[in-house]
């Protein structure tokens, strides 16, 4: 082939590639926007808020006065409110599109945890001990168990401002890069049996509620600025260490039934266990109403779902969620009742 056919053949080919290049551009811009969108809308699973997937954690918190301000719940994508001996109660905050720096003050493991925990899969667990009687059931249990007793003072630090026993925090970060150089396998937060959307049509109007334990109780306070649920906690803001006022955008209340096991504490203090397996009624709070439900979980690997009585699932609003796990009625103000809440800002 002659030089000038070459130029000639190389000529036409740019000319039909830079023509179907203008012919497709229309098409691969709207592909690349079509992706960036995608990937903007990725949300974490369990509180379908803008995030990711991530290796699942669950940290103990105390919930007595002197834990008061906790560190790092306000990144936990869903915080479960137990019932312990003495009628008080304890956090289980599950973290997995965030996990912060430092999380506590971090209390031991309780035996309801073994069955709630058991619907997110093979999650890394931290806490502060456990009684001898139940180590051996932690150990069986289908998760990590990486508790203070087995690691590290660098991982388990102690705040020198807290007093024990509410003074030892988890540095979360150093103790998922272990798990991650040790190689274990992780379960990452997935979908758990609830749904994100539009709220039903009914509900009533409330301007607040009250959480009731034996011995504790909590009061959140609907925030149409905020579009959450601002918590408070022994009669006052319940606030992060970080200042922030803790609230939920959905907040469940799970009407449970609370036995007695056959754990107790070092003072003879029988331990409570709260079912979370099965059926049963409570209530679900979002966009400033409360709606009447009903909670399936059927087994111990089944997330757990929600409906109204006459059986249209309850969509849970996008972002924090608070779970109650309580056998007491709440106490509803009535949005007419009271006066709008302030903004926590």
């Amino acid at each position: 082939m002659s030089f000038r056919k070459i130029v000639i053949t190389v000529v036409s080919v740019v000319i039909i590639g830079a023509s179907l290049f203008y012919a497709l551009k229309p098409y691969i811009v709207t592909l690349a926007e079509k992706v960036k969108v995608i990937e903007a809308v990725q949300v974490n699973s369990i509180t379908g808020a803008p995030g990711v997937d991530g290796p699942v954690l669950v940290v103990k918190i105390d919930d007595t006065p002197p834990a008061h301000p906790q560190i790092g719940l306000e990144d936990a994508d869903i915080v479960y409110i137990e019932q312990v001996e003495g009628g008080l109660t304890r956090l289980a905050a599950v973290f997995s599109s965030k996990i912060p720096t430092r999380i506590g003050p971090v209390r031991s493991a309780r035996i309801s945890d073994l069955e709630l925990l058991s619907q997110y899969g093979r999650v890394v667990f931290a806490y502060s001990g456990a009684q001898s009687k139940l180590r051996p059931f932690i150990s069986a249990a289908n998760l990590h168990d990486l508790g203070a007793q087995r690691q590290s003072s660098t991982i388990y630090t102690t705040d020198p401002l807290r007093n024990s026993p509410t003074a030892m925090v988890l540095r979360a970060d150093l103790l998922m890069e272990k798990v991650t150089n040790d190689g274990y396998e992780i379960a990452e937060s997935k979908n758990m049996g609830w749904t994100f959307g539009d709220a039903p049509d009914s509900g009533t109007a409330i301007s607040s509620v009250v959480m009731h334990w034996p011995a504790n109780s909590y009061t959140a306070t609907w925030s149409q600025i905020e579009k959450r649920w601002l918590l408070s906690n022994n009669n006052g803001p319940n606030l992060a260490d970080s200042g922030k006022t803790l609230g939920p955008s959905t907040l469940v209340i799970q009407n449970v039934l609370i036995t007695p096991s056959e754990f107790y504490d070092k003072v003879g203090g029988v331990t409570p266990f709260s079912a979370t397996i099965g059926s049963g009624t409570g209530f679900v709070l979002r966009d400033g109403k409360s709606f009447q439900a009903l909670w399936s979980r059927p087994t111990a690997e089944a997330g757990t779902q929600w409906s109204t009585p006459d059986g249209e699932e309850i969509n849970f609003a996008p972002g924090q969620i608070w779970i109650a796990l309580s056998d007491k009625a709440p106490t509803f103000t009535l949005k007419s009742e009271a006066t709008p809440a302030p903004s926590s800002k």
